[in-house]
């Protein structure tokens, strides 16, 4: 039994052009139907090898080690396939799974100006998205690009939230966005996540919704970073718009979490000035012929990615098992699809593509979170795994 119940193959006829995964060293999970469960792979030099023992039954061990680079040159694993078979769907017996096992899965919110500004726009509206339009060019208008350069907790930051209170525009959304303290909540529950191929889920209570393209952090348990991937924090607007408490019912559902294809292991190749340039691009294709385009700069966050993980691990909380971290996003959909003034929202069947050049392609088709395979492969089913292949 694979982790998710079966659902149809998302990623067949996907062609993989991305060179990243000749170059770089890419750590992740598949389900193997040989061993009847899950195993930690490396990716290199286009093929994919099983590495999973006793000293690495987890990509969370294999993550605490001080240079997993290092242990995975010197143990190369059995041979499973091409890097291209795995990630469109071709390798029989192999099913890509979410990279990640035993981490905290952490995201960051209200980290980028534009995407701030949205939050208040959700807040103001109260999760109306008819209402959006007129009180997006209300707050463009007296906010301008103001915010754009501030640094977040900064005295300046402090002057403009001052300002912003005199006017009657201070939001909570502002607070976490250029006050001292950043927003870091949980996304999702440990094991939780879909992988690049699968399906996404939306609770069927939301009628304004949309994907967030993020870069995320792979932590270990000392708070150095050891790698990146992608992941699609989807969110709920109309749900969050309503309350900040309703946070928990907007972020974390059924399949709302994708992260994939692979880890990129931080090496001479790839780090953090990587992390901190990095662009994703993001399309949105209907099945009745919409099509959305948009991209996040990482270039353009206020919070550098190393404060953020300061803020999320330390003496405060700690993390045993290390985590995952999404960094939060740029991009905001305001592209209307339904009707004039009513913005972007998701339909069933969409497919949202996330790339990036030095990380690959996270691919996932959206639905319902009642409808999309449930989760069913928890912790102790993990552990009960490992134990009967004597891998613990």
């Amino acid at each position: 039994m694979s982790p998710r119940a079966a659902a149809p193959d998302r990623t067949e006829g996907i062609i993989v052009t991305n060179t990243a995964f000749d170059t770089g060293i890419f750590v992740g999970r598949v389900w193997r139907d040989e061993v009847s469960g899950p195993s930690v792979v490396v990716a290199r030099g286009g093929g994919v090898f099983d590495v999973t023992c006793r000293a690495i039954p987890t990509v969370r061990d294999l993550m605490e080690l001080d240079d997993p680079v290092g242990w995975l040159d010197r143990n190369t694993g059995i041979t499973l396939c091409e890097v291209s078979a795995l990630l469109e769907g071709r390798a029989k017996g192999l099913k890509l799974l979410a990279p990640i096992d035993l981490q905290a899965i952490k995201a960051c919110g209200v980290t980028f100006a534009r995407s701030m500004i949205e939050r208040v726009i959700e807040e103001r509206a109260a999760g109306n998205p008819a209402r959006a339009a007129a009180i997006r060019e209300k707050v463009g208008a007296l906010i301008g690009d103001s915010l754009r350069n501030l640094k977040a907790g900064s005295e300046q930051a402090a002057q403009v939230k001052a300002a912003l209170i005199e006017e009657g525009l201070w939001s909570q959304y502002l607070e976490v966005g250029i006050g001292p303290d950043a927003e870091v909540f949980t996304k999702a529950p440990v094991l939780s996540s879909v992988g690049h191929g699968d399906d996404v889920g939306l609770h069927p209570v939301s009628r304004w919704n949309n994907p967030e393209p993020e870069l995320v952090l792979a932590v270990d348990s000392k708070g150095r970073v050891k790698g990146a991937t992608i992941g699609n924090d989807v969110n709920l607007r109309d749900v969050e718009g309503r309350s900040a408490l309703l946070l928990g019912k907007a972020k974390d559902n059924n399949a709302s979490c994708a992260v994939g294809p692979l880890i990129r292991l931080f090496d001479a190749t790839y780090g953090m000035k990587d992390v901190r340039t990095a662009e994703l691009a993001l399309t949105v294709t209907g099945e009745d012929g919409f099509r959305l385009e948009g991209k996040s700069d990482l270039s353009l966050i206020s919070r550098d990615p190393l404060d953020l993980v300061a803020q999320t691990l330390g003496r405060h909380h700690q993390y045993p098992d290390g985590l995952v971290l999404f960094l939060g996003t740029s991009f905001a959909p305001i592209q209307d699809r339904d009707a004039p003034g009513q913005g972007f929202t998701h339909h069933p069947g969409d497919v949202v593509t996330i790339s990036n050049a030095q990380l690959g392609t996270l691919r996932n088709r959206v639905g319902l979170s009642t409808d999309c395979p449930p989760w069913t492969f928890g912790l102790a089913d993990l552990m009960r795994n490992l134990a009967r292949r004597d891998l613990l």
